[in-house]
């Protein structure tokens, strides 16, 4: 297995695996392929990157990282990861582990001081999870979908 930033022609597959693990798949369409690879390069831009993990020349887990300036901890980086996902019938693999290790080690190429990432409460195997690799439950979040 090997991960790293995802290339163009991966875009369809990646975005067909966050569709898959969505609790909202209809927010999603791989065929969009274009708006996925524009948030690829715009993730970039700012330091980051989407990242996926690879079986041969399958895509079988993706994750972005996204770089943020706080106003806080002097104006230290943050990396928030989105968009986590493995492939149901890969996951239990070492797949999940091996892609937040290369997310982690990307967030230390930039110099953030904390890796966070928010995950649905329904979610609760990717809790148990994250606690195994050593994040904290520390924070309620909340979020409110706009219209219009």
């Amino acid at each position: 297995m090997s991960t790293g930033p995802i290339e163009r022609h991966e875009v369809a597959t990646a975005a067909a695996l966050v569709q898959a693990g969505s609790f909202t798949p209809e927010a999603e369409n791989p065929l969009e392929e274009e708006a996925y690879w524009r948030a690829v390069q715009a993730t970039r831009a700012a330091g980051g990157d989407v990242l996926v993990a690879r079986r041969g020349d399958e895509v079988v887990g993706v994750v972005q990282v996204m770089v943020l300036t706080h106003f806080q901890h002097h104006g230290g980086v943050c990396v928030e990861l989105e968009s986590f996902h493995v492939r149901e019938d890969r996951r239990s693999q070492g797949i999940g582990k091996t892609l937040l290790a290369a997310a982690e080690e990307l967030a230390r190429s930039v110099g953030a001081y904390r890796v966070q990432l928010t995950s649905n409460v329904a979610r609760l195997d990717a809790h148990r999870f994250y606690l195994r690799e050593g994040y904290v439950q520390g924070h309620a979040g909340f979020k409110k979908l706009l219209e219009g």
